[in-house]
């Protein structure tokens, strides 16, 4: 039997409701409009963190990229390097490439390797890192069943998610979930990453939904539930490691979580 759709004003903001650890472990608080009468028909999902276990491909990548010379350092200067740039591409300072070229420009001194042209650097990264990588790519083990329920009970799926076209599309394929997440957004494709709030309008337009009707899910406060929130829609904060900010109350510690918590 298809359920009715979640109704958003028993989802509030991160104003005031109990958080995952406590209760059944379903957070309460989803709404960017609690006094909105519209009632959540769609589901919009992050990829990676939330259907993808991106950490550890990355982490699994760099070792076997560098092998012994991935020493904890050298990890975690990759780790915030990748922060670092990414975090500029999003701002419109650094194009796609441009922000891996950097990466290695800041790890590369540290094995002690010369840093080379635009072009060695984009060789280096396509033979070397990227391979890696997808080879590590890893879909959560909560993620195909908390797709197939939210589809049974009758929710619009999509998926919005920072990164290009080509990759991010591959990443379902190879994860087995290009058929099951509905329509697929990426910040190339709509012109703009998020946390920009035209990111989010765009994937509600292309679904034919209002922002109002659409619940994001995201493992970043910042980037993906404000940024949710800031364009009209509602949002829940995937946290699997138990690490949000006590602020934030709409939080969910697993994708098994997500149905109950819509037919609350």
């Amino acid at each position: 039997m298809t359920a009715d759709p979640a109704d958003p004003d028993s989802l509030r903001g991160s104003g005031g409701a109990a958080r995952h650890p406590e209760g059944d472990g379903a957070a309460d608080g989803v709404s960017a409009d609690p006094s909105g009468s519209a009632r959540i028909t769609t589901v919009l999902l992050d990829l990676d963190g939330v259907l993808m276990d991106h950490r550890a491909a990355a982490r699994e990548a760099v070792h076997a990229w560098l092998g012994e010379r991935a020493t904890p350092d050298v990890v975690d200067a990759w780790f915030a390097s990748m922060a670092v740039h990414l975090a500029e591409w999003r701002a419109g300072t650094s194009t796609w490439a441009e922000q891996r070229r950097n990466r290695l420009r800041d790890v590369l001194p540290l094995l002690g390797e010369p840093v080379g042209t635009a072009e060695e650097l984009d060789e280096r990264f396509a033979s070397g890192y990227l391979p890696a990588y997808e080879r590590a790519w890893r879909g959560y083990d909560d993620s195909a069943p908390a797709l197939a329920a939210l589809h049974a009970a009758g929710y619009r799926l999509g998926v919005l998610t920072n990164g290009t076209e080509t990759q991010q599309r591959a990443k379902l394929r190879m994860l087995g979930l290009a058929d099951a997440v509905g329509p697929v957004f990426t910040a190339e494709s709509v012109g703009a990453p998020k946390p920009d709030p035209r990111a989010f309008l765009a994937a509600c337009a292309g679904l034919g939904v209002s922002p109002d009707e659409v619940l994001y899910v995201g493992d970043e406060h910042e980037t993906d539930v404000l940024g949710a929130r800031g364009a009209g829609l509602s949002a829940v904060l995937l946290d699997r490691d138990g690490t949000a900010t006590p602020e934030e109350t709409a939080v969910i510690g697993s994708l098994a979580e997500l149905p109950a918590l819509l037919l609350r």
